[in-house]
């Protein structure tokens, strides 16, 4: 029968099959194979005395590494407006890993009781001008969690986002129970501490949601150069008009992502983003 493996603990695997959970051991040629099973894959069991064995391990639409985890449809990116302080350039990072992934991204904006209204409406603006969905939340008191639970059907969904900014909140809010247990923000560093000690898959409004930490490595330069842009939507409309089809955006002359800048069609923050991690992939490349 096929199921789907919803969590992993020290080489068993917890199957959901249509009739129920199985716990599962996988067949010895994965390891000849150099293939492990992973949360989230879907795969091929027998049973023989209420006990199953993984025989196969169906191709993989989607693999992360950390966590380690397959066939994930979307990632809900939490971002707190305060507490830790909201941060660009990190919201960024977690953009380009989706998209480098080939993951669906929506940006959550949490504790949005913490700023004025203007600010808020602001980094609204820019998410969506990038081209990216926003969902609000208080998940203290459980506002805006429904919206959240609407997008949860039908997708394998990771939450992510730095420490501390409501990840294990809004999880336990969607669930209505204690699934994750929620660490404190340190005074001192002003970081959230890591909570979440393993991953698994929980069955929620006809989808599945990771109780992972979501992305722990925000390692972007490890993208190739040539892959890079197509990790911003907004430059699809431009960078295939550029005079040379081997344009990085970068010093080319002709480049129609430069006057799509120039012509404020392309946010200067995103595109300055662009370059210093472009400039960071080509450094550490000439380091080698």
């Amino acid at each position: 029968m096929k199921g789907i493996i919803i969590k992993g603990i020290a080489g068993f695997y917890y199957v959901k099959t249509d009739e129920k959970v199985y716990e599962c051991k996988a067949r010895g040629k994965f390891r000849h194979e150099e293939l492990s099973p992973l949360v989230g894959d879907k795969v091929e069991i027998v049973i023989e005395n209420e006990k199953g064995l993984i025989t196969e391990i169906f191709k993989r639409s989607t693999e992360l590494v950390r966590p380690a985890i397959a066939n994930v449809t979307q990632a809900i990116i939490v971002s707190a407006v305060k507490n830790p302080d909201f941060n660009t350039d990190l919201l960024n990072k977690f953009l380009i890993l989706c998209e480098a992934n080939g993951l669906n991204a929506i940006i959550c904006f949490n504790k949005i009781d913490l700023i004025p209204k203007e600010e808020l409406e602001n980094k609204i603006s820019f998410v969506k001008s990038i081209g990216y969905e926003v969902l609000c939340t208080k998940a203290k008191t459980g506002e805006g969690i429904d919206e959240i639970r609407k997008h949860l059907s039908g997708n394998v969904t990771v939450l992510c986002g730095p420490s501390g900014v409501g990840k294990s909140t809004i999880l336990n809010n969607i669930l209505g129970r204690d699934a994750m247990k929620t660490g404190d923000i340190s005074e001192k560093a002003k970081r959230g501490k890591h909570t979440t000690r393993h991953c698994e898959l929980l069955e929620i409004e006809g989808g599945y949601l990771a109780d992972s930490p979501g992305f722990s490595s925000l390692d972007v330069a490890a993208i190739g150069k040539d892959d890079l842009q197509y990790c911003f939507p907004e430059f699809k409309n431009y960078q295939n008009e550029c005079k040379f089809s081997t344009c990085m955006h970068y010093k080319e002359p002709g480049c129609q992502v430069k006057k799509a800048l120039e012509e404020n069609r392309i946010n200067k923050n995103r595109y300055d983003f662009y370059i210093k991690t472009l400039e960071e992939i080509l450094s550490r490349r000439e380091w080698k």
